[in-house]
């Protein structure tokens, strides 16, 4: 059976699982990322514990996470309505090919929705095309004119 919930940061299977999950997607090709130790664990969930628009979403098998998407809130300077930044969406390799990330998007297409927000954005890796197929069948598509995803690196 498959559900869906919401992270309690302060519920200590839900920090396990957020760590465990997103620890998996840094480990995976296309997160390629150091792994956190227990601290950084640590630093992870009470960030966004007090971080006031991070929304972190479980889709669960038998009861057990197995994928997330970790969202934030924004707001649209030109639609006047916030919008949602997703910013990770991960399902963990045994349980890709039954549409759980399609499930995960549609989700918090719902979200949104109930939050009055005008639109979701994501980023995505140009060599990620599981992940655009996935985007692109839940209606996401490029900007037109393209819009280029740029960094300045603090720390």
């Amino acid at each position: 059976e498959e559900g869906f919930t919401l992270c309690d940061f302060s519920n200590a299977s839900h920090y396990q699982a957020l760590c465990n999950l997103l620890n998996q997607y840094m480990a995976d090709p296309m997160g390629d990322f150091p792994h956190h130790d227990t601290a950084q664990d640590r630093a992870l969930v009470e960030g966004m514990r007090n971080h006031p628009t991070s929304i972190t979403l479980f889709i669960l098998d038998e009861g057990k996470p197995v994928g997330i998407v970790n969202a934030y809130m924004n707001f649209s300077t030109f639609k006047l309505k916030p919008f949602i930044n997703i910013h990770d969406v991960f399902v963990m390799p045994a349980h890709r090919g039954r549409g759980l990330s399609r499930r995960l998007i549609a989700k918090m297409k719902e979200i949104a929705a109930d939050n009055g927000c005008c639109k979701l954005c994501l980023e995505v890796r140009h060599d990620n095309i599981p992940a655009q197929a996935c985007y692109r069948a839940e209606g996401f598509e490029d900007d037109t004119p393209p819009m280029y995803y740029w960094e300045h690196i603090l720390s």
